[in-house]
């Protein structure tokens, strides 16, 4: 991520706006925004959070420079004591958001920023930035992981995604959606994420003949001999060849041929029979592995074909999420606070439904089987509200006249505080330790939620008293607009 500019890493709107709240005194005004999600990409059951670290290097991050005031200043903002105030700006947010790595659904608060208000608006696509992708490409991969059904994915989509950061941020999604390995040496180099790679098609073009290739190859790499069979004819050149040098020249110095690669054609048939050729030549353990323009769709239909692939490499269908490229991240004013320090809950009305904001400063509560440990539900309630420990029906916002009654739950509160006035607060958790919550959250939800198509809707449901309170906004803004007319 780009640690210069990330102050000017915004709407233009932001700062028109931010200029207006400073003219009218208001700098010091205290709000709440919720960063959440209203559609998932795919039609996913479920995403999969991924952007605290990001946040962090943001906030860390966060201060203007003169160069950058003095550019202000030439887009309109000629104004000395404006531009002062953004010299000396230190963010001062309460910040509290879910760990990375966490199963999250629609219209849950993601994030629940507090602080003043120019702040608090400056930072909003920053934010979002912060979030987006990285939630879009770890929720892809563990699609892909998912479809994969045990077999190995590996990241290979550097050199298709958009731009250098995405390229390494992505790697790190993958890993921490289940992937094992990148090709992205960067990644390695940055994040311990482990590297994987062999040689191209250009190293085989280069010699006379294809077993020399091979040879050359697994004389430099014997350890670690993974051969790309595809560059002539699959079964009829490549296969045989990569045998033979098994044959002749690994096992005899006492090692072993790794694998084998497949990179066009039919998959399921090549592998199926390059599985044969393989175990005929007594090499069973060589794993075969597979790329080509793979996504989840793919890798599920060639499993099942039955196709005989250990390790599948997916390239710019996972980097870019490219199915489906874009989260539908928000950024949603709640709340502001009163000069008594009580808050006043705000709410955004439309005529689409599901962009009508929850309002207020919210906590988010996680209901789990005590016999299964399997999620049950999501509740969303008013700060100030006690979630009963025993016994809860919850309802559908949408159809509240269908109710479900929990028992035997234990509750668990998502969001943790990430910042406290500006000091970060949070024990930011290694990589590994992401991966292993994230793979820990995956095991609590149901398999239906989970499901590539046409997932169970997990019950994500509000508090009677937010319900309540947002209805009744409603119906006060609703009577507000008939007496204007």
């Amino acid at each position: 991520m780009i640690k210069q500019h990330v102050t000017m890493l915004a709407d233009f709107y932001e700062f028109t706006m931010a200029y207006a709240y400073y003219k009218q005194n208001r700098q010091n005004d205290i709000v709440y925004f919720d960063l959440f999600t209203r559609k998932h990409p795919d039609d996913n059951g479920y995403i999969i959070f991924n952007g605290i670290t990001r946040i962090i290097e943001a906030v860390k991050n966060f201060k203007f420079t003169e160069d950058e005031l003095e550019y202000l200043r030439s887009q309109g903002f000629d104004d000395d004591g404006f531009l002062d105030y953004l010299r000396h700006i230190d963010l001062k947010l309460d910040i509290y958001g879910v760990p990375d790595g966490t199963v999250m659904f629609k219209n849950e608060p993601l994030l629940t920023i507090r602080g003043p208000i120019i702040e608090c608006q400056l930072v909003e696509t920053l934010f979002l930035l912060s979030v987006n992708y990285s939630t879009l490409i770890t929720t892809k991969a563990s699609r892909i992981v998912k479809a994969a059904q045990g077999r190995a994915i590996l990241e290979f989509g550097a050199r298709r995604a958009q731009g250098y950061d995405a390229a390494v941020e992505g790697a790190r999604c993958a890993v921490i959606g289940g992937c094992v390995g990148t090709s992205n040496t960067l990644a390695g180099y940055q994040y311990g994420v482990p590297m994987v790679g062999t040689l191209a098609h250009s190293y085989v073009q280069l010699f006379e003949d294809e077993y020399d290739a091979f040879l050359s190859y697994a004389k430099v790499h014997p350890d670690n001999t993974i051969l790309l069979v595809d560059t002539y004819n699959t079964l009829k050149s490549g296969v045989p060849n990569a045998i033979r040098v098994s044959k002749e020249f690994l096992e005899p110095n006492g090692y072993r041929l790794k694998g084998i690669r497949l990179d066009s054609g039919d998959l399921a048939y090549l592998s199926k029979e390059t599985r044969k050729m393989l175990d005929e030549a007594g090499l069973h353990d060589v794993d075969i592995s597979a790329s080509n323009s793979l996504n989840e769709i793919v890798i599920d239909d060639l499993i099942q074909q039955g196709a005989k692939i250990d390790t599948f490499g997916v390239g710019e269908n996972l980097i870019t999420s490219a199915t489906s490229p874009v989260i539908g991240g928000v950024y949603k004013i709640v709340a502001d606070e009163k000069d008594d320090g009580s808050i006043r809950p705000l709410i955004k009305i439309s005529d689409n439904v599901e962009k009508v904001t929850n309002p207020g400063f919210k906590r988010t509560y996680r209901f789990y089987d005590n016999e299964t440990n399997k999620a049950l539900a999501d509740y969303i309630a008013l700060c100030y509200e006690v979630v009963p420990e025993d016994e809860i029906t919850i309802f559908d916002p949408l159809a509240p006249w269908k109710k479900k009654t929990l028992t035997n739950y234990s509750i668990r509160e998502l969001h943790v505080p990430i910042f406290k006035q500006g000091e970060l607060v949070y024990d930011v958790p290694s990589l590994q330790e992401t991966i292993e919550y994230t793979q820990k959250e995956l095991s609590t939800m149901w398999e239906e939620v989970l499901r590539l198509r046409n997932p169970h809707e997990y019950y994500v449901d509000l508090s009677q008293d937010l319900y309540d309170l947002k209805h009744d906004l409603i119906d006060t803004n609703i009577k507000k607009l008939k007496k204007r007319k």
